[in-house]
């Protein structure tokens, strides 16, 4: 059987570069060798791409992989038909390539710039295409469209750095006029990185300095009493939803040191909600990732009121895969084995590039 190779993109110039490196060991671990030509490429944090030239993925999660002396420097070209350009010691060779995996998640590889790339290099890519990645990064986006298709979110309100910078009593007697706690995120991080809930004034804007540090535009929400629900879907034309997983974030809430740093968080599967309830989030799952144009993968997060109503928070087009995210656990309790969804979202990518 001829191999497919496959070049698996990690790290990356963004906030969550780290969770790239764990979410990337995993899938290194799991894709199949006998099936794929594998290309490991990491991007460190200042832009660098360099070929891996070891197997050790162990090496990835601690920034160990860095210091491999077989290290190449590498770039995918934009240029059709190039593939991966690798230099060695007195020239550059190309390696083709037929699908990029980007394990990336964040800015420069989960809003549409990596995806813009891969377009123009014309190689399938896993995950959601230029579009759909840029406008479910950006969580104004993702909500208007929500709204579109009237499905209940938490309200919310859009603060520019610009508008804070200009005049923060302003910006902050405006949010006032709704009731505390908020929370207040960056529009376009995901792994909760710069998120804050906010009790008073005071810590209002210290969240929004915060925010602005990551982002242009912040959103700051209304916070929904309820459990954390999340759903896996996969697919293209018809996408379908996995079992729900609930999160008991063991902290006020699922913050990143909740997700990665400390262990209080837990992951129960399936969630401790009433099947309709499910089925709802299902339903309502499929309909934001067709709206927003998704395809290959994405987990979308809710909050079940204690009333049993699905409230969507946000969805992640290139969800992690870490040894703790939900995208892979979800997956496996509905049947589907780690080893077998990297496979189907390759074959996924394949599909949606011919």
């Amino acid at each position: 059987m001829n191999k497919l190779t496959v070049c698996v993109l990690f790290g990356g110039v963004s906030p969550e570069h780290e969770v790239s490196l764990r979410s990337a060991e995993t899938v290194l671990h799991h894709l199949d060798p006998e099936r794929y030509h594998i290309l490991p490429v990491g991007i460190t944090r200042d832009g660098h791409w360099m070929l891996y030239g070891s197997n050790d993925y162990s090496a990835l999660p601690s920034g160990r992989w860095e210091q491999c002396p077989d290290n190449r420097p590498a770039i995918l070209s934009p240029a059709r038909g190039q593939g991966l350009l690798v230099e060695t010691d007195d020239s550059w060779y190309s390696e083709d390539v037929g699908c990029v995996f980007p394990v990336l998640h964040g800015a420069n590889g989960e809003d549409g710039a990596m995806q813009g790339l891969m377009q123009l290099a014309n190689i399938p890519c896993v995950g959601s295409g230029v579009a759909a990645s840029a406008a479910a990064m950006d969580k104004t986006m993702t909500k208007l469209v929500a709204d579109k298709i009237g499905v209940r979110q938490a309200a919310w309100q859009l603060v520019t750095a610009a508008q804070l910078q200009h005049n923060p009593d302003a910006v902050l007697d405006r949010l006032e006029q709704e009731p505390y706690p908020r929370f207040v995120k960056p529009a376009g991080t995901g792994s909760s990185v710069g998120v804050s809930k906010v009790h008073s004034r005071a810590e209002l804007l210290a969240a929004l300095n915060l925010a602005t540090e990551y982002d242009e535009k912040v959103l700051v929400e209304e916070a929904i009493v309820g459990q954390e629900v999340e759903v896996a879907v996969l697919g293209n034309a018809r996408p379908a939803a996995s079992i729900c997983g609930e999160i008991d974030a063991g902290a006020e809430f699922y913050d990143y040191d909740a997700k990665y740093v400390t262990d209080t968080a837990q992951c129960i599967i399936p969630a401790r909600i009433p099947e309709n309830a499910a089925e709802l989030i299902r339903d309502i799952a499929v309909r934001i990732y067709t709206a927003l144009g998704c395809r290959g993968l994405a987990r979308v997060d809710f909050f079940v009121t204690p009333e049993g109503e699905p409230v969507f928070n946000e969805i992640n087009t290139l969800p992690g895969f870490t040894s703790i995210s939900m995208y892979p656990k979800l997956f496996e309790a509905s049947g589907i084995s780690i080893d077998q969804l990297l496979t189907k979202l390759i074959d996924y990518a394949i599909e949606a590039g011919k």
